[in-house]
């Protein structure tokens, strides 16, 4: 029997833009509002808002929440104030990945944003590693929405809709307020490649501030933008997402892994293997991008090929906007990770010259 995919609070919100809805990770999400290029070029000139609800939260309360998720976590957490934030990943003894996520310092707790629907796992596995340490832990996903305004204009709208700018510094926040609705205004970084706030607000403001933020974007461009303009975006970026490129089977060093470590902060879990990797070894492959000729797109999981012999695998693929071509990201040998060196992707019965193209595909120019 098949499963009834879940819905976003802003759901009928979407229908009466003109949303066209998939749902292939569980959810039904606004694919489109019509005219994904319209969207995309709205998010790389002027602004985008995109509802990104579905993405999970846990909340970390008790004295001891920082100290006990800094054994956990790859990144520094002690070295974080309240108001500022991190990328980090939380691994296996192997060092594979586990989760991807967002740790957002608060005065009084912290939040841990996930994704690619890991949110129950990392709970039940984090609570195994609890013995004395004064944590609790809680799933606040169903009493939140999320929402990123990205593009050039970014700044300028949250500047509009809160009165203040978003903070300066990647994943600093800040409380606003905006009508009725007190909303955390987090300083995005990457996702895109442009300008990024994200809207972190209790699920009973989201039409008030949906409304709002839509208002303060109208005299700057603003679109709201589906997943296939924001896939585009990201790849176009070179961002993975767990669960479409990185999953319980990925070495974090087999993806672009910077945001995510520190080599200072002492142990963690997978913390010796990460380190054995960097200082004194390498990985047998590496998630890398590839750019086709032609138009047509591979799916998940083509495999890559070189002189006939299996090298890797294709994980996301779309059309590139800004390249006018298909691209993908995908896990190739380490013998074959040279930019320019051409392979061969399997794409059902046809067989695609793909090139090694060294991400992020697109860049943002710098004024």
């Amino acid at each position: 029997m098949r499963s009834v995919a879940s819905r976003l609070p802003l759901h009928a919100v979407h229908q009466e833009l003109g949303a066209v809805f998939a749902a292939p990770c569980g959810w039904d999400l606004p694919f489109s509002y019509g005219d994904p290029e319209a969207e995309y070029r709205a998010a790389r000139t002027a602004a985008g808002l995109v509802d990104h609800s579905h993405v999970e939260v846990l909340e970390a309360t008790g004295r001891d929440r920082v100290a006990f998720l800094q054994g956990m976590l790859t990144n520094d957490l002690k070295a974080l104030a309240p108001g500022q934030g991190c990328r980090a990943a939380f691994l296996d003894a192997h060092g594979k990945v586990q989760a991807l996520l967002t740790v957002l310092i608060l005065e009084d707790r912290l939040l841990l944003v996930l994704d690619g629907g890991s949110a129950e796992k990392t709970l039940q596995a984090l609570d195994r590693f609890l013995i004395s340490e004064k944590v609790s832990f809680r799933n606040v996903s169903a009493e939140k929405v999320l929402f990123l305004v990205a593009g050039p204009k970014a700044p300028a709208v949250v500047e509009r809709l809160t009165g203040a700018p978003p903070p300066p510094a990647p994943w600093a926040h800040a409380e606003r307020r905006v009508g009725e609705v007190l909303v955390r205004v987090i300083a995005g970084d990457g996702e895109t490649g442009e300008a990024e706030a994200w809207l972190y607000a209790p699920s009973a403001g989201a039409q008030a501030l949906w409304a709002a933020a839509l208002a303060a974007g109208r005299p700057d461009g603003l679109r709201p933008v589906g997943v296939t303009a924001l896939d585009v975006l990201r790849l176009e970026t070179g961002v993975p997402w767990y669960g479409h490129d990185v999953d319980e089977t990925v070495l974090l060093p087999e993806i672009p892994l910077e945001p995510y470590v520190s080599y200072t902060k002492g142990c963690y879990i997978g913390q010796e293997v990460v380190a054995r990797i960097k200082y004194r070894g390498h990985v047998n492959r590496s998630l890398t991008g590839l750019s086709f000729d032609g138009d047509r797109v591979p799916g998940h999981g083509a495999p890559v090929e070189a002189d006939g012999r299996g090298v890797g695998h294709v994980t996301s693929a779309a059309r590139s906007f800004a390249l006018g071509r298909p691209i993908a990201l995908a896990y190739v040998r380490r013998e074959y990770l040279e930019p320019g060196t051409v392979l061969t992707v399997k794409a059902d019965d046809r067989a695609l010259t793909a090139r090694v193209t060294a991400l992020p595909f697109y860049r943002r120019a710098v004024p």
